[in-house]
Parts: C-alpha cells; structure tokens; sequence
C-alpha cells in the first residue's frame, strides 16, 4: 500500500518519508517526526522555527515576513502606509512619525470585515445568485415552451393550408373525373354504333356472298343494295381535353401568403437585478398577491354615458374609461366624476363595434362596416389593417403588444382570430386538430381577450359558449354556461374579459349576469348587482369590473374580489 496516496493509511513525515508525523512546524507548515525535527531546523537556521505538537498545529500564527529587512516577521501594522511593518522597519525614516499599531489588532478588525463579507456573500448575495440563475432558468424553459408553442402554430397554420390545398386539389380532381367520364360516355357511344355498323356491313357482305354463288337466278335480283348507306361514314369526335393552368408561386411571394415571423430580440435592462435579500425570479416576484371572490360583490360607482345603447367599456386607466355604441363618437369618461374628457369620432362615422387600450395608451377599434380596425393617435385616426372578403368584430390587446382579431367572413360562412404585429399577419386560428370549426357561424356577436396564462378567451354568442384555446390555437375548453342559469334562459355570451387571478369574466346579457370561471373553465360564482343588459367588460388595475349595461345606458364599476 502507498503511505502517500492511501487515505487509510496514517500521516508521514514530509522528510523520511516513513515515520509518522508527531511534530509540526508553525513557522514552515513541514510536518517531521521526532527524529528529523533536528534536520528540519538545521536546515534553514535563519528563521526562528516554532515547532509544536502535530495536534496543536496551527495554534500560532504565522506573521508575514518583512519584505525590507530579510528574516524578519512583521509583528506591527503601520496604518498610513498600509502594510504589515516589523521592528527593523518602524525604527527607520520610512515610517517616521507613522500610528503604528500591533498588527493582532489590525488583523482582528480585518478578520471581523472579511466575516462580513463572508456573511454577506454566503447568507445575501450567494441566495440572490441563486434566485437570478433560478430566474435564468425559468426564462430558459418558458423560452423553450413559448418558441415550442411558436412552431406548433406555424405547423398548425401550415397545416391549415395543406387541408385547404387538399380540399382544393379533390375538388379539380372530382372536376376531372366528372369531364373524363363525361367525354369517355360519348366516346363509348359512338364507338358502340361504329360496332353495330361494322356487324351490319360483315352481314350483308355474307348475304352477297350466298346470293352469288347461288345458282337460283331469282334471287340476284332480289338482292337490294346498302352500300349507299354505308358510303355515308359516321362523323368524327375528337375530344378536347381541358388544360391545367398553375399559378407559379415564387419562394418570397409564397412566404408573403404564408405568413411571417416578427424580429426576436434580448434586451440587456439598464436596471441590473435588485440587490435585496429576498431576490426572486421575475415571474414569482410579479406574481400578484392571491385574492379571494367576495361573498358579496360591491357597486363602487355609476356612470352615466348619454348613449341611446351603450355596448362598449375599455380601461385607458384607474381614473379614465373609454365608452361606445350605437354611435359613431367615443366617448373617454372620468371614472370618479363622470364627466366627458374627450370625445373621438370613426373615420368612417360608423359606429365602432370593439374597442381596446394599446400598451402606449392609444384606443383601437374595429369598423365591421368599413372592414378596418384603426388606431386612434393624438386625435388623429390611422387604419392599421383593412380586411379583404371580411369583416372585423371583436379586439384586444395581448400583453406581447399585438392584437387579436376576431372576424366573419362576407357570407357569414366562417369565423376565425387573427394575430397581428402592427398590420402584419402572425397567426391564424380557426380550426380544431380534426379540422372542424372553433367558432361558430353566423352574423352573431363575437369578442375576446386574452388571460394572463396567455390562453385566447372567446365569447361566441353564436355557440353559445366561451371558447379558449391557447397561445398555439389548439383548444382547451368549452363553457357552456351554468345549469340552472338565473332567470333559466340560455346563455348568451357578450363581453369578456380576465383578471389578476387568472379569472374569466363574461356578460350574460339574458340572464342579466357576470359568469366568473377559473382558467380551466370551473364555473365560480354570478355577480349579479341589478345589471340591465350587461354587455361591454373590462377590468383595472386593481381589478375592479366595468360592465357597460345597452339598456340603461350606465357603466357600473364593481369590486369583487377581495
């Protein structure tokens, strides 16, 4: 066995190399047995060896050598030139008139600082390392999961087209087949009567035949000739084959109709991570606090609108709301006064059918009428996108900053939500992973938001129901309302929005009441307050209810959470 490599093996001397170690050498950290203490001190005479007990080892300590006078230990500190000093060094004109101090003193007030310094790394800065890799970390696997959600819906769309195309390619295939067996028909047809000729002439030719070599003269008279009638030949038909003309779709001009990606980007934040000793990562230091549904929701305050119907509310802030109906103005209200602070009118002097705050505070609304959906900036109204073969109805603002649309095709034969960066196309979503329909056909009234967990939430008045999908489109549940309803009439589904806690929030504008279900669709609770005709929703904050009510012209502003 190796004394020097085997951990079960006992302690060496450094010099013999087989004795144990008894002693220990404090001045050089060399650990001799008894018998080469004598060789160990003979060996360097010119420092003072303290040599002790290999046990008590490290029980001294270990002054630093002076680098101005050789084999000198530093005992004393000099404090204005900063260094340990021995007492060769305080004598001489080098640290003349210097506070010198004993250097136990000085290494204890150091030792104190790099113990908090330690405490400070190990208990502070070591668990806020810790929170900010954890936070890293996080951001790695929701990156993973959002990029893995971001090809989901690019596969999804391109999938979509495929079916479309596959639709497509069946029907000129069964246009095909149909002109083939059309054509093959006549061809037959005819063929069929050229045959019948051919028989009829082989007949007669045989009839000939038999009556020339008869020797019964009677009968060569008798003999009536068909050849003028097969004279006449039968007409020629010549089929002529349709001709498939492809439309030749270059690779940019394919990607256009595709669609696109907006630019990635990582943003470096001037404002580092917060030192504070409860560091968390970002998602768990911005979660919202856990609030509880009130057994008894409130009505904070009413405001009345002035409109003949009212259907729209939308949060600009805690003290302003935005309002619409029937109506081609917009009207921005104070929410603690009720006073008009502004006043907008559409481009088209239609009346808007949604409307949304954007990140920057700009209201944006959809004009089913004129197919648009427009930016109102500083008065001025910009059309961010026109649509073609259909027409805009609910919108709202994602918390990436783009906005979704949800829209009816012209023959009110299809709906679909469409994302959109500025005025590009990003995603579409219309139909389930079977390829049937998501939302329901139809002229009904659409509207949407999106939850916090990114989930798509869609009020479908057509179906009758609350439709979310996710972020990808592919869908997650459907609410069909609560059994019994209040007033036991169906659910009609208009408004719709989320809060803080993940909740959504539709009018039921039948039952005159507020469904709240959780993120998963679990029916939680009414909110009732005497609504008349709850239609438009939206929340602040501080996730206080906006319920605009179409009958009394009036939004209620209600707490119900806790």
């Amino acid at each position: 066995m190796d004394p020097h490599t085997s951990a079960q093996d006992v302690i060496r001397c450094d010099l013999c190399k087989t004795a144990v170690v008894q002693m220990h050498c404090d001045t050089c950290l060399v650990n001799p047995c008894k018998a080469c203490v004598g060789e160990h001190i003979s060996a360097d005479l010119s420092k003072p060896h303290k040599i002790v007990n290999f046990k008590d080892r490290k029980s001294t300590l270990l002054y630093p050598g002076c680098k101005s006078h050789n084999k000198e230990q530093c005992t004393m500190y000099c404090i204005q030139s900063d260094i340990p000093v021995c007492p060769k060094c305080i004598t001489s004109d080098q640290h003349l008139g210097h506070k010198i101090s004993e250097i136990l003193k000085v290494v204890d007030e150091k030792k104190n600082i790099v113990i908090k310094e330690r405490n400070e790394l190990n208990e502070t800065i070591y668990p806020i390392y810790q929170d900010i890799a954890s936070d890293v970390q996080n951001r790695v696997s929701q990156l993973q999961k959002e990029y893995e959600d971001l090809s989901t819906a690019i596969t999804k769309h391109g999938e979509d087209l495929h079916r479309e195309i596959d639709n497509l390619v069946k029907k000129l295939n069964a246009a095909v087949d149909e002109m083939k067996n059309t054509q093959l028909l006549t061809l037959q047809k005819h063929l069929d009567e050229i045959n019948k000729k051919i028989s009829d002439i082989k007949d007669e030719i045989n009839s000939i035949g038999i009556v020339i070599k008869s020797i019964d003269i009677s009968k060569l008279f008798s003999v009536t000739s068909k050849v003028h009638i097969y004279r006449n030949l039968p007409q020629k038909i010549v089929p002529s084959l349709p001709k498939f003309i492809p439309r030749k779709i270059q690779g940019e001009e394919l990607s256009k109709l595709f669609g696109a990606l907006s630019p990635s980007s990582l943003i470096s934040e001037e404002n580092r991570y917060s030192m504070k000793t409860s560091q968390k990562s970002q998602e768990a230091e911005s979660s919202p606090p856990v609030k509880q549904l009130l057994d008894e929701p409130e009505i904070v305050t009413t405001i009345d609108t002035g409109y003949v119907y009212l259907y729209n509310v939308a949060c600009l802030s805690d003290e302003e709301i935005w309002t619409s109906g029937i109506d081609c103005t917009m009207k921005l209200l104070s929410i603690s006064e009720g006073s008009l602070l502004k006043s907008i009118r559409t481009k088209s002097k239609r009346w808007p059918y949604d409307m949304a705050v954007t990140k920057m505070g700009n209201l944006v609304y959809t004009d089913y009428d004129d197919r648009t959906v427009n930016i109102a900036k500083n008065d001025n109204i910009e059309e961010v996108i026109r649509l073609q073969n259909w027409r805009p109805r609910g919108v709202c603002r994602t918390f990436s900053g783009d906005l979704l649309v949800i829209m009816n095709s012209d023959d009110d034969e299809h709906s679909k939500v469409v994302r959109y960066f500025g005025s590009t196309e990003k995603q579409t979503i219309q139909f389930d992973d079977k390829g049937n329909p998501l939302f329901s056909s139809g002229s009904y009234k659409k509207y949407l938001t999106e939850n916090k967990n990114l989930d798509i939430c869609v009020s479908d008045g057509g179906a009758g129901a609350v439709v979310v999908v996710n972020q990808a489109g592919k869908l997650r549940f459907r609410y069909t309302g609560h059994t019994p309803a209040p007033k036991n009439k169906s659910f009609n589904p208009k408004g719709i929005t989320s809060d803080s806690q993940s909740h959504i929030l539709t009018a039921d504008v039948n039952n005159d009441f507020i469904h709240i279900i959780d993120q998963n669709g679990q029916f939680l609770c009414y909110i009732y307050c005497g609504l008349s005709g709850p239609h438009g929703l939206c929340t602040d904050t501080n996730d206080n209810l906006f319920v605009a009510q179409w009958r009394n012209k009036q939004v209620k502003k209600i707490k119900y959470l806790q």
